[in-house]
């Protein structure tokens, strides 16, 4: 079963590595244009400029309608273009800019959190120390599943209010 899910699993990192890339997404709408406008151009026997302006306007799913495919072989090009570009590389498009509008710039970085955690242990061992010598015993912090994760108690339009947020530093 390992070996069946191999190869849709490179191809799952190929569109993540091609979304994530803006000059490879640019580049390859550019390529597909080239090479469907010389595709539409022997297929439909039309001049080099004719063909590239149908790819473009295929391509974008405008239809003019001014230059169409009439034979077989440019019909299916059609067909393969339009879907290429729609299924495929305008939703990685409006995915990487969508995903650059929602960054979270008060969202803590790795290193933050990881002196967090560090600062909080540094905290618990002088207060156990300044407990140790009062005599007073200091409970054992509860265990508890971070506010925000999956499996939580509380719903998860109450999970993201109760996380709080960080303060933006000037």
């Amino acid at each position: 079963m390992e070996l069946l899910l191999l190869p849709f699993r490179w191809i799952y990192r190929g569109l993540v590595w091609f979304a994530n890339s803006p000059r490879t997404l640019i580049m390859s709408y550019l390529l597909m244009i080239v090479v469907a406008g010389v595709l539409y151009s022997h297929a439909e026997r039309k001049s080099a400029a004719d063909s590239v302006w149908w790819a473009v306007v295929t391509a974008s799913t405008v239809g003019y309608g001014d230059i169409s495919p009439s034979t077989t072989e440019g019909r299916v090009l059609a067909a393969l273009l339009i879907s290429t570009m729609v299924l495929l590389v305008i939703p990685l498009i409006t995915a990487h800019f969508a995903s650059r509008l929602i960054v979270d710039d008060d969202a803590f970085e790795h290193d933050e959190q990881e002196e967090l955690k560090a600062d909080v242990r540094r905290m618990r061992a002088l207060i156990e120390e300044l407990a140790a010598r009062q005599g007073i015993e200091v409970p054992e912090p509860e265990r508890r599943e971070p506010l925000n994760a999956p499996g939580s108690a509380a719903p998860l339009w109450e999970r993201s209010a109760r996380s709080g947020r960080r303060r933006r530093r000037w």
